[in-house]
């Protein structure tokens, strides 16, 4: 296959997705990658660090930086994880920003491109995300609004592409147009890597997606995870190998503590059961999982606990 831009040169470099909490930003690198590297969850709010997907082509790799959601903090965790947002996007080559179509474009994405605009020298890119959710019209109405918030902004987007992640539509375009947009320049990693995220921060990540189902109100904000201990048990044959996984799951309250465990450690189950099954898959080995559940006295306003809990 020849390079996008028909040239025959090897492309290589960084793409950011940035964009509202809960925008598709995680779906759509997990669809570019082609496997899971990124939680996903309805909850807005998820990604807490930053994820690299790394796509290998024929003409080029392109590594994909999926951010937190810029938002307006009401804590200290939250201007932490807006200032790894802004750090962020001077340092890549493309910064692509998500548009979820089955929503009006308002103040939270201003504030973004606003934002976006003090970076001068990066590409930027408008990706209209969730196109399976909507009209052919609404969609036609909500690339318009894409456009003219750019000229409001004065911001030029160097495309603006509809896509659905879940739907694989478009997909295969994005990346294109993508690595069209990177310089010249040669693998930056291995073939066949896909993440160079620490496997503890993906396996704790994997715990926490599964933690934040079903629970609501300000609880999925509160939930922290940390991986102690991650290691293959020993005197197990090659063949029948097994992953010791032990996890301590933080939360703020007593209370919440209570709604995680579960009546008489029911939920507990279903969170440790529904991890362990995506960390076997993400890993390929059997995994026993051990989780425990603690009190982190309102930690996200806490300078000290932020740190040990490696924000």
């Amino acid at each position: 296959m020849s390079a996008p831009d028909g040239d025959g040169s090897f492309r290589s470099g960084f793409a950011c997705f940035v964009g509202r909490p809960n925008a598709g930003k995680s779906t759509l690198t997990n669809a570019l990658v082609g496997t899971k590297v990124a939680i996903t969850s309805s909850r807005p709010q998820t990604t807490r660090t930053v994820v690299r997907g790394i796509v290998h082509r024929p003409d080029g790799q392109l590594v994909l930086v999926d951010t937190p959601g810029l938002h307006r903090p009401r804590t200290l965790l939250g201007e932490r994880l807006n200032d790894l947002v802004l750090s962020t996007w001077s340092e890549v080559d493309v910064v692509a920003v998500c548009f979820p179509a089955d929503e009006k474009i308002g103040p939270g994405d201003r504030f973004i491109v606003n934002e976006l605009t003090k970076v001068r020298r990066t590409v930027k890119v408008a990706v209209a995300t969730k196109t399976d959710l909507v009209t052919p019209e609404r969609l036609a109405e909500h690339l318009l609004a894409i456009a003219e918030l750019g000229r409001a902004t004065d911001t030029e987007w160097a495309e603006i592409v509809p896509v659905s992640a879940t739907g694989g539509e478009q997909v295969g375009l994005l990346a294109d147009l993508l690595l069209a947009l990177l310089p010249e320049g040669p693998a930056l990693y291995p073939d066949g890597e896909l993440t160079d995220t620490p496997e503890e921060a993906i396996v704790a990540d994997l715990v926490r997606e599964a933690a934040l189902e079903g629970v609501r109100d300000e609880l999925p904000h509160s939930i922290a995870v940390v991986v102690e201990e991650m290691r293959l048990r020993p005197d197990r044959p090659e063949d029948k190998p097994l992953l010791d996984v032990h996890a301590n799951v933080f939360v703020e309250r007593e209370s919440q503590k209570g709604i995680i465990i579960g009546h008489k450690g029911s939920r507990l189950r279903e969170i440790g059961s529904a991890a362990r099954g995506q960390i076997e898959a993400m890993l390929g080995t059997p995994v026993y999982l051990d989780l425990r559940v603690k009190v982190a006295k309102d930690w996200q306003r806490d300078p000290r606990q932020l740190r040990r809990l490696g924000f």
